[in-house]
């Protein structure tokens, strides 16, 4: 599980330490699975998977890249996004490996749709979180306390994972980042390169992206700010001006 695309080529391809190389010349028995669960654009994917199946074609290569944050990977209960149809040959060999660090695991589809999954659901996700974050701050400079005013989302429509497992407000949710500091959780430079890479995919697939321009700048700038960079991406409460020092109303 690798930052960006070019990790990922160099871990599987590089003709020195690569694991192509690695598989070439190797006395084990054929029949590799390749699982890779990076978060990287879909041609990078595909790429290194038609390499592989050319130089050795007795490897099958996957894209499975997770969802469920730090909190679901601590739990063992992310969920797998695998670039697979339902009547993959290899799915009784991939599942068993997957259940044992995750809850659900989804064949997407086939190849790099794993991927095309996941770039759909971080960009919701990542949308969500700005959303939230202003919804949270404009109802408490109205006088709402933060906890009520997260149960009056948790109680209506408004209802979503962000709000009520990963609140951007502090000690909303006490096992939140945004609870330590926004510490332990997904940086924002990784939700700026997800959101730039879903966009892209937006644009590639002709998907009329309205909000993808305005959510991708929100993040490229807290990546930037000296009080933002490096931490939790749903430190955008900080970027905006939130109250991280409320008080619970009497």
């Amino acid at each position: 599980m690798l930052p960006e695309g070019r990790h990922v080529k160099s871990v599987y391809l590089d003709p020195n330490t690569g694991i192509l190389p690695g598989l070439l010349s190797s006395s084990s028995r054929p029949g590799k699975l390749v699982i890779d669960s990076s978060t990287i654009d879909t041609a990078t994917s595909l790429d290194v998977k038609e390499q592989l199946a050319s130089s050795s074609p007795e490897t099958s290569f996957y894209d499975a890249p997770v969802s469920g944050g730090v909190l679901g990977a601590v739990k063992g209960t992310i969920a797998f996004f695998l670039g697979a149809s339902q009547h993959d040959a290899n799915l009784p060999r991939l599942m068993p490996l997957l259940q044992m660090m995750g809850g659900k695991i989804i064949p997407c589809g086939g190849p790099s749709l794993g991927l095309a999954a996941k770039l759909s659901n971080n960009y919701l996700s990542g949308i969500i979180t700005i959303a939230t974050s202003e919804a949270m701050d404009m109802g408490m400079r109205a006088g709402i306390d933060a906890d009520v005013l997260a149960s009056v989302f948790a109680a209506g429509t408004a209802q979503n994972t962000i709000c009520d497992t990963f609140n951007p407000v502090p000690r909303v949710c006490p096992d939140a980042p945004s609870s330590k500091g926004y510490q332990g959780g997904f940086r924002v430079q990784l939700m700026r390169k997800d959101m730039g890479l879903a966009v892209d995919m937006a644009r590639r697939v002709g998907s009329r992206n309205i909000l993808g321009a305005s959510g991708f700048g929100v993040y490229a700038a807290a990546s930037e700010a000296a009080d933002c960079r490096d931490l939790d991406l749903r430190v955008v409460f900080r970027y905006i001006g939130g109250n991280e020092n409320w008080t619970k109303l009497k």
